[in-house]
């Protein structure tokens, strides 16, 4: 059964990827070693990675961290993975202040810099939804036609989205991974689990370990190599 899968960088990175030595991921690898699990019949199509060009003025390591973004987008471009950026955007704004027991008060807020991430949901669920809709259009019998979407995300933003599918493409079969490790207690929502025909709700520490980049990637340019302090 042919799958293509919708990668939500950020809620990826969150669940799975920070605080931990597995960042220089084998995305494809991975995807295809949990899909060969679930079901041997499953074949991964193609992966659509969706995420926002880092700030460097805001990250913990500056410039190095928006250069180990861009050398890991590289490997996965070079592993054929789609990537479609969006934007952050930070602004001026106001919030409650925090105290311990005392509920949250407009009243007595303070000023804070806003960063958000603009557009990667959006894109997320409008590319799920234009390939059911352009794959259901196809012959059955079409060795092409894609009859899988896998959604690898955490985010209830994304139910607007699957249930269009569902509705409008009742005979596209729906997976869900949710991006978590073993050792964290995230409830997975149930919104976009009861979409689902099958969902996986952890991925382990070892399949992460185990599924890497090597630390140089030949390319038919200049190699890619494994940021230094990754």
């Amino acid at each position: 059964m042919k799958t293509a899968c919708f990668v939500d960088g950020y809620n990826f990175y969150y669940g799975l990827l920070n605080n931990t030595e597995y960042k220089w991921l084998d995305l494809r690898k991975l995807i295809e070693h949990i899909l060969y699990i679930q079901n041997p019949s499953f074949e991964l199509d193609k992966i659509t990675y969706f995420t926002s060009p880092i700030k460097p003025d805001l990250a913990r390591r500056g410039i190095a961290s928006d250069e180990a973004q861009k050398t890991y987008i590289r490997a996965l471009k070079n592993s054929n993975i789609d990537v479609i950026m969006g934007r952050h955007k930070l602004e001026r704004a106001r919030a409650p202040i925090y105290k311990e027991g005392v509920k949250a008060d407009r009243s007595n807020s303070c000023d804070i810099w806003l960063l958000e991430e603009k557009e990667t949901d959006v894109n997320v669920a409008l590319q799920m939804y234009r390939t059911a809709l352009i794959e259901n259009q196809k012959k059955s019998d079409d060795d092409s036609k894609i009859k899988q979407i896998l959604l690898i995300s955490g985010d209830t933003d994304m139910t607007p989205a699957l249930k269009l599918i569902r509705e409008d493409c009742p005979s596209m079969q729906i997976g869900l991974i949710f991006p978590q490790r073993e050792n964290l207690k995230r409830t997975p929502p149930g919104s976009l689990i009861q979409l689902a025909d099958w969902s996986r709700k952890v991925v382990r520490e070892t399949e992460l370990s185990q599924h890497q980049f090597p630390d140089r990637i030949a390319t038919k340019k200049k190699p890619i190599l494994k940021p230094t302090y990754w």
